[in-house]
């Protein structure tokens, strides 16, 4: 029992000593939170301007199609997403790897519509193995009941067959092939304006 009346003595004794301090030097403490707020507001600044030199940078990206054919697949699903940011889909991610699900960029447009593609980088561009039906079931299984995407597409630097073309319109799937890639990824308009039936904006929108 005394033990702690002890315990509970020092304790106030500090807590008091600690409160009058700054009460006996005002202006120092005043200065160490003057120092403080200009510190923090530095740093907000410099994420401010980091923020919109990113968005400058990617306003002005362009990428010809020799280079997007020179690049290895991942480095083209990077570039796939470096583009829909460009676009102005500020939470672009890749995500394609081992056990995608058939995703490899995923993104948020400005019109709240939620964007799952799937990316067929070809060595050999136009005159490789064209993408088929078989690589659209997939994106057609698992883009909206597992990514919950709004817009499915297949993008490729190569060619689609027919039949896959007929198949990604009767599933709502979009389809960008070598000749749409080289399009978009040379000029200024953002993906959507090449695409037709897409759906109405979405919950999302303006995030």
């Amino acid at each position: 029992m005394a033990l702690a009346v002890l315990v509970a003595v020092a304790a106030f004794s500090l807590a008091a000593t600690v409160l009058r301090w700054p009460a006996a030097h005002p202006w120092t403490v005043v200065s160490v939170l003057s120092v403080a707020a200009a510190g923090t507001g530095a740093w907000a600044w410099r994420r401010r301007e980091a923020v919109r030199w990113d968005q400058v940078r990617a306003s002005g990206l362009r990428y010809a199609l020799a280079q997007l054919d020179g690049l290895h697949h991942r480095a083209f699903e990077y570039a796939v997403r470096d583009l829909m940011r460009r676009d102005g889909c500020v939470d672009a991610q890749q995500v394609g790897g081992r056990g995608d699900n058939g995703a490899d960029v995923m993104a948020t447009d400005p019109y709240g519509r939620r964007w799952v593609l799937q990316c067929k980088h070809k060595r050999d561009g136009w005159s490789g193995k064209p993408v088929g039906t078989p690589d659209l079931h997939v994106l057609n299984g698992t883009g909206r009941q597992v990514h919950h995407g709004d817009v499915l597409v297949m993008l490729t630097n190569g060619r689609i067959t027919a039949n896959a073309a007929d198949f990604a319109k009767s599933q709502r799937l979009h389809l960008v092939d070598r000749h749409l890639l080289a399009e978009w990824a040379a000029g200024s308009r953002p993906l959507w304006d090449y695409l037709r039936a897409l759906p109405p904006a979405g919950p999302r929108a303006g995030l």
